[in-house]
C-alpha cells in the first residue's frame, strides 16, 4: 500500500515559554502543501526498513517511520512483519514537517494493514507535535503542544514559493536559544501584503525567526536578499530554515522559487486539504 505524506508550512507561529510539561505551548496557523515525501508498506515475512532520497537519514528503529508502524502494530488486530520503503523529497530540518508527515501517513497504511481501529490522533501526539496535524491536513489553528486543531480558512487564493538553505537547524536548538534569547517575538507581516484569505489574520509571525537567526547569523541575509528578490516579506516555516512568499498564482510562485539561487531545495507549491493521501487499491490485509 502507498501514500503520500505532504509538507506544512507554518504561516504563523507564536510561542509561549515552557510550561510544567517542559514543552513550548503555541498557537499556529499552519497548511499543507503539494510537496511530498512517498511511503509504501507490505505485510512481508520479516521485518525491513529502507530509506532512500535523504543522506543522513537513519533507516532503523529509531525513525518516526517505523516508530510510527511499531505503534500501530501494537495496536492493531495483525500482528505480522512488514516491509516499509520511504522514498524521500521534502527537505529534514528544514520546519516543513517531514519527518511528521512521514509518520502520519505510516500510521494511516499501517491502520489498513494491521487493522487498527483505534485513535490514530492518540498515536500521533505520542511521535511529535505536528503528526497530528499531518494525518488531516489541510489549514488549522494549532495550539497547545500540537494536538489542539481548529479549522482555519481554507481559500486558494494563492500559492506558496519555498526554498530552503543550504543548512540546517535542529528544533531542539532553536526552541533552546528562543529561551536563552528570553522569548522574543518574530518580524510580522500585515495585512496589506497577504493574499485576501489570509488578511483577517493579521499579523502574522514566526517567534523563532529571531532565535533560528541567532544559531545562523546567515539566515538573516537569506531573508533579507530573498525579500528583495521577491519584493515582498517572507516568513520562516517551523524552526527553520525554510523560508517562504505567498504569491497569487502557482505559476509566479515556482518563478519565485526558481529566482533564488544556492538553495538545498527550492518550489513553489499549491495548498493541498490533506496530510496523507493512500493510492487506491484492494486491502492487501485481506
Amino acid at each position: 500500500m502507498r501514500a503520500q505524506a505532504f509538507a506544512k508550512v507554518n504561516l504563523s507561529l507564536q510561542v509561549r515559554p515552557p510550561d510544567r510539561t517542559g514543552y513550548h505551548p503555541l498557537r499556529s496557523l499552519v497548511r499543507s502543501i503539494d510537496w511530498a515525501d512517498e511511503l509504501e508498506i507490505s505485510l512481508a515475512d520479516d521485518d525491513a526498513f529502507s530509506v532512500d532520497g535523504a543522506d543522513g537519514v537513519p533507516a532503523d528503529e529509531s525513525h518516526l517511520v517505523w516508530r510510527a508502524i511499531v505503534a500501530g502494530r501494537g495496536a492493531g488486530a495483525v500482528r505480522r512483519p512488514v516491509r516499509a520503503h520511504l522514498a524521500k523529497s521534502i527537505p529534514p530540518a528544514a520546519g516543513l514537517g517531514g519527518g511528521s508527515a512521514d509518520a502520519a501517513a505510516a500510521l494511516t497504511v499501517a491502520s489498513r494493514l494491521l487493522r487498527f481501529v483505534g485513535d490514530l490522533g492518540t498515536l500521533g501526539r505520542e511521535l511529535g507535535a505536528d503528526v497530528p496535524f499531518c494525518l488531516t491536513g489541510g489549514s488549522a489553528w494549532m495550539e497547545g503542544h500540537g494536538e489542539l486543531l481548529s479549522p482555519a480558512p481554507a481559500d486558494d487564493d494563492f500559492a506558496v514559493a519555498v526554498i530552503v538553505p543550504p543548512f540546517e537547524l535542529p528544533t531542539a536548538r532553536v526552541y533552546r536559544r528562543w529561551d536563552e534569547l528570553e522569548g522574543p517575538e518574530g518580524p510580522a507581516v500585515d495585512g496589506r501584503d497577504l493574499p485576501a484569505s489570509l488578511r483577517d489574520l493579521a499579523p502574522l509571525r514566526n517567534d523563532l525567526t529571531p532565535a533560528a537567526v541567532s544559531l545562523r547569523p546567515e539566515l538573516g541575509d537569506w531573508i533579507a536578499d530573498v525579500s528583495g528578490i521577491w519584493g515582498q516579506p517572507v516568513l520562516m516555516s517551523g524552526s527553520g530554515s525554510a523560508l517562504l512568499g505567498l504569491f497569487p498564482t502557482f505559476e509566479e510562485a515556482a518563478d519565485a522559487a526558481r529566482s533564488v539561487s544556492g538553495t538545498r531545495a527550492a518550489r513553489g507549491c499549491r495548498p493541498v486539504l490533506h496530510g496523507v493521501r493512500v493510492a487506491p487499491g484492494p486491502d492487501p490485509s485481506a
